[in-house]
């Protein structure tokens, strides 16, 4: 007879590992995936999935992309992190790598192209953005019942003019309602810089026409996930975190 001591450490080792375990949800079927060549790129290649009857499909042809300057670094969002590996700050110029909810978009037009159920808000002098560590409000979109005056609520200001932050596709990095103060804010997709040419501080960019049509296909009802490794684990955790 097995001791019992024995039968209990097993049982909980197999609780442990069962409480461990990762995949991507089974109500996502919708999925963004980049694929970078290593941590040290700021260069990614996506490509839209869409689930049907369990299995992913590639929702036509993969295009290029930019990310952080420094490359990627694991940030916050559904996926397990390494244990000792290095996460995402505020200011490192990496984009954060792993599973991430998407959704809710800010422009500067009226209105967009875009599923109905889609969150969108114009944006106007007074939606900040706000990236301060020390704010209660870290990582989340104010909205002033004035017009910015203070230098913090100007510098807090979502880029108003700037071209490039003129359509914005919200990663959930870090997001509410388990903000992590310091660990990395302002996570979006939007338009590229120099057709391309200049990397981010941390967001993902892209043409902008691939960017309404990507914002056109996203359906909340689907759950949609931003996925975004480097090549290396990406082929290490595909089968085991389900990914397409």
């Amino acid at each position: 007879m097995i001791p019992r001591n024995i039968v209990l450490a097993a049982l909980f080792l197999a609780f442990v590992t069962l409480a461990k375990a990762f995949e991507l949800p089974a109500s996502s079927s919708q999925c963004l995936v980049g694929v970078a060549d290593d941590w040290n790129s700021s260069t990614v290649k996506l490509t839209l999935y869409q689930k049907s009857d369990g299995k992913w499909q590639a929702d036509g042809a993969p295009w290029q992309g930019r990310l952080g300057k420094s490359g990627l670094v694991w940030g916050h969002g559904l996926h397990p992190v390494p244990a000792g590996a290095t996460r995402k700050k505020e200011g490192d110029w990496r984009s954060p790598a792993g599973v991430f909810l998407i959704g809710g978009v800010w422009g500067y037009q009226d209105s967009i192209r875009k599923n109905r159920g889609l969150f969108y808000r114009k944006v106007t002098p007074r939606d900040l953005w706000v990236e301060d560590p020390e704010s209660p409000q870290y990582n989340r979109n104010v909205i002033l019942d004035h017009a910015p005056a203070t230098p913090w609520e100007k510098k807090q200001q979502m880029k108003q003019g700037d071209p490039a932050h003129a359509l914005k596709l919200f990663i959930a990095h870090n997001a509410p309602p388990k903000v992590v103060p310091g660990a990395g804010s302002s996570i979006f997709f939007h338009i590229w810089r120099g057709g391309g040419t200049i990397t981010t501080a941390g967001c993902t960019t892209m043409d902008e026409a691939k960017l309404r049509t990507l914002i056109s296909k996203i359906d909340p009802d689907r759950r949609p996930l931003y996925v975004l490794l480097p090549k290396a684990e990406y082929l290490k955790f595909q089968s085991e975190w389900k990914l397409p």
